[in-house]
């Protein structure tokens, strides 16, 4: 359980920190609610009172006693600010404390996390980068807001994060001290990030295929953490369902053969590919029409043929100096065969990195976590068994790893 202290301001996405309040209380954690005055008068001190469970703090001489404006950021684990308006990261950035929560930003010792949420022209005003950037260099991690439908019939960036990517990201913030720092270095700023999540689906008819169980999760917090640390991030996404991280370019695809073409493309430009999709090997030779009936008794005979190896195509294609990372989903009996099954399939491929795991069982498939082990050509660079949030950072140290090389 964390305690995490989630600051309010006053936006009209103040109802969305409801149900972001919602998602930390269901995975557990104490939450105490602080919103600034204007914050309330969008959601009220009840609401927030009755969702958390514990009393909500606005003014800095209340229980004067208990010197709120200081414990309340001491003895937080993390603080979350969403919304954070234009007004609210100017105050945080300039070091004002003229309400309880910029009085508790500058007493926190713990991470800092701030979703902005605003129009598109205060979000690209050079005070708010400037201020944003001062943030940041001050340690703060402040995501980039979506880009999307605003109050009335304004469209652009300024959006409130989805609340489950702010979710996602406090997570990994949250005691895992290597995410925070690399996140605070913004280690990937100007790079370009290629990363495949999904499973492919092959067609049989109109209303049937071969797949797979990938959810693409692991794909997508590979997106997010990505641009946490900075970079420009592609996802290129096989039928999946799953909220997109914010300030990720998403392009969807079905096939292995859509997979192949979208990836092809834009390893153009890539420093790092991370190939986390899960490809069919095999297609159909012919695709019906009509939807296949049952006739009679009888069953039904496939004819299969190979998919175009996606991983191996651009392993030996590499248009320019990349690292590319591929995955091994194995079905292994121990440890030690899965790094054999594992260090074949990377002399096979040609990539630089292989993230081996064991899913036996349907293992990790849709879960919160994976259980991972990165290898090189060489020896074992690293293993992670965690939420797929800090596994996907623990891949980019790797892949960063054999870029600076």
């Amino acid at each position: 359980m964390s305690r995490i202290l989630l600051g309010v301001a006053g936006g009209i996405a103040a109802y969305k920190a409801c149900e972001l309040l919602r998602l930390f209380s269901e995975s557990g954690d104490e939450v105490t609610v602080v919103p600034t005055r204007n914050a309330l008068a969008f959601v009220g001190e009840t609401t927030w009172a009755a969702l958390s469970g514990r009393p909500v703090h606005t003014e800095v001489v209340e229980s004067a006693h208990e010197v709120p404006h200081v414990r309340l950021g001491r003895e937080a684990d993390l603080v979350v600010v969403a919304p954070a308006t234009a007004d609210l990261l100017a105050r945080a950035a300039s070091g004002r404390a003229d309400d309880l929560l910029t009085n508790v930003l500058l007493t926190a010792r713990c991470p800092v996390l701030f979703a902005p949420a605003m129009h598109t022209e205060m979000w690209l005003h050079p005070a708010t980068q400037a201020n944003v950037a001062t943030l940041r260099a001050h340690g703060c991690v402040v995501l980039d807001p979506a880009a999307g439908r605003l109050t009335g019939a304004d469209t652009g960036p300024g959006r409130l994060p989805d609340p489950d990517d702010i979710h996602q990201v406090a997570l990994s913030l949250v005691g895992d001290e290597a995410t925070l720092a690399a996140v605070r270095r913004r280690d990937l700023a100007g790079r370009s990030v290629v990363i495949s999540g999904g499973g492919t689906h092959e067609a049989l008819d109109p209303v049937r295929f071969l797949g797979n169980a990938s959810s693409g999760r692991q794909g997508i917090a590979l997106a997010r953490a990505a641009a946490l640390r900075g970079a420009r991030v592609t996802l290129v996404a096989a039928n999946v369902s799953a909220a997109m991280p914010s300030s990720v370019e998403v392009e969807r695809v079905v096939s292995t053969g859509d997979l192949g073409e979208a990836v092809r493309a834009h390893a153009q430009h890539a420093d790092i590919i991370v190939m986390a999709a899960a490809p069919a090997d095999f297609t159909p030779v012919t695709t019906s029409a009509g939807k296949i009936k049952k006739d009679g008794e009888s069953g039904l005979t496939l004819e299969l043929t190979q998919t175009m190896d996606v991983l191996k195509t651009i392993s030996h294609e590499r248009p320019r100096e990349q690292v590319i990372v591929g995955f091994a989903a194995e079905t292994a009996g121990s440890p030690e065969e899965l790094l054999r099954l594992g260090r074949e399939k990377l002399a096979r491929k040609g990539c630089d990195l292989l993230v081996c795991n064991d899913v036996t069982g349907g293992a990790v498939f849709g879960g919160d976590r994976n259980d991972v082990v990165i290898i090189d050509r060489e020896a074992v660079v690293a293993t992670a068994t965690a939420d797929k949030n800090v596994v996907a950072h623990r891949i980019l140290d790797a892949a960063c790893g054999v870029l600076d090389q």
